[in-house]
């Protein structure tokens, strides 16, 4: 039986004096990170192994840092150098930059010889017992845990484990998919459609109302900001986070559902950033394209499904039973296809999704190389 490497998340209920342990330990991590970034721009070329000899050397000479762990430490530098090195391999990846108090959060890694667990709580080094709220149980041993916090001070335990690989069932059908503000996801079979649910709309009243209360209690650039602006900003972010879990969990159930049914899943290589320039932009950000399509890509691929990623230049504008490109693109108004050559009408995004599907059955990842390998363009509507 194979196994996958996977990470289990859990929540943990710190004390005050772990919490403080927490926080303190990640200031250390972030001024070696600082370091290392230092180190980049001043042109050493800083590897993991001289990083670990300035790390070694540096705990020698300050007693600030050997009071915290050195696994700890030097998984930060470890995790530098990966960064460093996605950034030359990596298209669009940046060099690491500067961690900031104030902008930057708390993220911590352990190996195992760095962590344990004992009576049900994460034993980290220098004494810091902290309770974890176990929702299930970890299928194997972890081998390392990651210790974040979030936007609203809560702290999770990311565990790294092996587990069993469930055998996906051989499944026969193919679905082709195209990205919208309307719809999110509207699919060649309307029962796998992903709907706009407008979580964010839900709260906008609420959230324009905490934000009213934030710009009334900020103090400017005079010093830090008070403990009442603290819990407006909190208010503000426990909003944020409950529309982000209700996008995710609609997307997870979504693809899910999806991938249990189809053999090839043709995805509109979409992407929503160009979005954020245009009057689409709060509610592009609100249907979560990005998200569901990772998760979808994530869960297909997991499954061992065919994913086509298909460029979406001229999706829209080509019929998906004749393949006839129209002679001028359509505005974001008009919502109906008609083929000026055969005579096909399809709702617009519709006819998109069925396009994707033609061009990744044939092999493709581009309308105009199925054009260009079919003169004749003879496609029959009833096989899409």
């Amino acid at each position: 039986m194979m196994e996958e490497v996977v990470r289990y998340n859990f929540r943990l209920r710190p004390g005050a004096i772990a919490e403080r342990a927490l926080t303190a330990e990640w200031h250390r991590c972030r001024f070696l990170w600082n370091e290392a970034v230092h180190q980049q721009k001043s042109g050493r070329k800083p590897t993991f192994g001289k990083l670990s000899k300035l790390l070694t050397d540096a705990r020698s000479r300050r007693l600030w840092l050997r009071d915290g762990s050195q696994v700890a430490q030097q998984q930060t530098l470890r995790t530098y150098g990966q960064a460093l090195d996605h950034s030359f391999k990596v298209k669009g990846r940046g060099r690491p930059t500067v961690k900031t108090r104030k902008n930057s959060r708390p993220s911590l890694e352990y190996t195992v010889r760095g962590f344990a667990i004992k009576a049900g709580k994460l034993a980290l080094p220098k004494g810091v017992n902290i309770p974890v709220v176990w929702s299930r149980d970890l299928p194997s041993e972890p081998t390392s845990v990651r210790v974040t916090q979030d936007s609203l001070g809560h702290w999770y335990a990311s565990f790294v484990v092996r587990r069993a690989v469930e055998a996906t069932p051989l499944v026969e059908g193919s679905i082709g998919i195209d990205w919208g503000v309307s719809t999110t996801a509207t699919t060649t079979d309307p029962l796998y459609d992903l709907p706009y649910l407008g979580h964010r709309k839900r709260c906008a009243a609420e959230l324009a109302k905490a934000q009213r209360k934030m710009s009334r209690r900020r103090s400017g650039k005079r010093g830090p900001q008070s403990a009442g602006y603290a819990r407006a900003v909190r208010d503000a972010a426990k909003l944020h986070k409950k529309a982000v879990r209700q996008n995710s969990h609609d997307a997870r159930l979504w693809a899910k559902g999806l991938v249990e049914h189809h053999a090839l899943i043709a995805v509109e290589d979409f992407k929503p950033k160009f979005l954020a320039k245009s009057k689409m932009a709060r509610k592009a950000a609100d249907a979560a394209i990005g998200a569901a399509k990772r998760e979808l890509i994530f869960r297909g691929e997991r499954a061992g499904r065919t994913v086509v990623m298909v460029r979406p230049a001229y999706t829209t504008m080509t019929c998906s039973s004749c393949f006839a490109r129209a002679k001028q693109r359509l505005e974001l108004d008009e919502r109906t296809f008609l083929c000026d050559d055969c005579g096909h009408t399809d709702g617009r995004d519709r006819n998109a999704a069925r396009v994707i599907l033609v061009v990744a059955e044939r092999g493709h990842t581009c309308v105009d190389d199925v054009r260009r390998s079919q003169p004749s363009f003879g496609l029959v509507a009833g096989a899409l």
